[in-house]
């Protein structure tokens, strides 16, 4: 079905069937209803490749996200899609599965569909994201960002929930806390190990280099974290994961050990993710608004899109205080 078949059946010209199809205003009231009434009973649909070739715009934009498994990710992505649609566009999604060779291909093959622009929480440092900043695409990173860019973005802020976390622990006892850190190669990774180690600093806590592990945002690496430091000679009171997949990976090591979270051991997870409001007791978190974080992404977007240059934004954190932290079992530690 093409628009010469629908111009035939409206009576009028493919000139004036292009312009009632597209929505260009110098049409008649008479041409608009016969032309739109002949496309629906053609069932016709306009070309949207070749309209983008014509506008230069295909009503596409691009979101690459580290984890689809991630529950905020997920959640970070829902809120993107919904919020793009408000502008009329649809989202191309790409998971990059915490790997920047993966990301790299997701991006290739978005900038091959000609996407408007990208929204992305990136990962590795400026050389992985040359080709995508030299293309010209208009782009926001968000959660995440790459150090010596200007590319807008948005981001929490990654020190406030951390120190108060510390600070929570600290005034009921805790002095050894376990902390299972993000990947270094990320922001986010950098920023709450940064904020976590001058928390320690400002309080009374242990700050023995074994309490800490390096993880990578995934949930093998929290189990892997829980295991090392609890196996220490002198295990940690209290453990602090840097995300919501590897908080999960640490709960589950806890539970087969037989650790009664928020009795025999305190946790606190980065991320309010619905599930942990389910848990018995309910985690106590470091919490930030993932809804705002994807609308205002997508709203940054279109003002890149449309030639101006948006000021970055940082989304408050904070910590939620529920039952997964008591008092160290047996009183404050030395």
């Amino acid at each position: 079905m093409t628009i010469r078949n629908v111009a035939d059946k409206a009576g009028v010209s493919v000139a004036t069937a292009s312009r009632v199809l597209s929505g260009h205003p110098s049409t008649s009231e008479e041409a608009r209803t016969a032309v739109s009434e002949a496309a629906t009973k053609l069932g016709f649909r306009p070309n949207a490749q070749a309209r983008s070739l014509r506008k230069t715009s295909t009503q596409t934009i691009g979101l690459v996200l580290p984890d689809v498994r991630n529950p905020f990710f997920a959640d970070l992505a829902h809120a993107v899609e919904q919020r793009a649609r408000d502008f009329k566009y649809l989202t191309l999604f790409g998971n990059a599965n915490e790997d920047a060779e993966q990301q790299d291909r997701y991006f290739d093959v978005m900038l091959t569909q000609r996407v408007d622009g990208l929204i992305a929480a990136p990962q590795g440092d400026l050389t992985d994201l040359q080709g995508v900043l030299a293309s010209g695409v208009p782009t926001v990173f968000v959660d995440r960002v790459i150090a010596n860019t200007t590319v807008p973005s948005v981001t929490p802020d990654n020190s406030t929930g951390i120190q108060e976390a510390v600070r929570h622990l600290t005034s009921l006892g805790h002095r050894r806390i376990g902390y299972i850190a993000g990947p270094q190669s990320t922001s986010t990774g950098r920023e709450r190990l940064a904020a976590f180690l001058n928390a320690l600093k400002e309080t009374n806590a242990d700050d023995d280099g074994a309490l800490l592990f390096f993880g990578d945002f995934q949930s093998g690496s929290g189990a892997a974290g829980a295991r090392h430091l609890l196996e220490l000679p002198h295990p940690p009171t209290a453990l602090l994961a840097a995300d919501s997949l590897m908080s999960i990976g640490a709960i589950a090591v806890c539970n087969e050990r037989g650790l009664a979270i928020g009795k025999d051991i305190a946790f606190v997870a980065y991320d309010d993710i619905e599930a942990f409001t389910l848990l018995n007791p309910a985690l106590t978190v470091i919490s930030h608004d993932v809804d705002a974080m994807g609308r205002l992404a997508v709203d940054l977007l279109t003002q890149v899109i449309a030639g101006n240059n948006p000021e970055s934004v940082i989304l408050p954190s904070r910590l939620i205080i529920r039952g997964s932290t008591p008092p160290p079992p047996g009183g404050p530690t030395q």
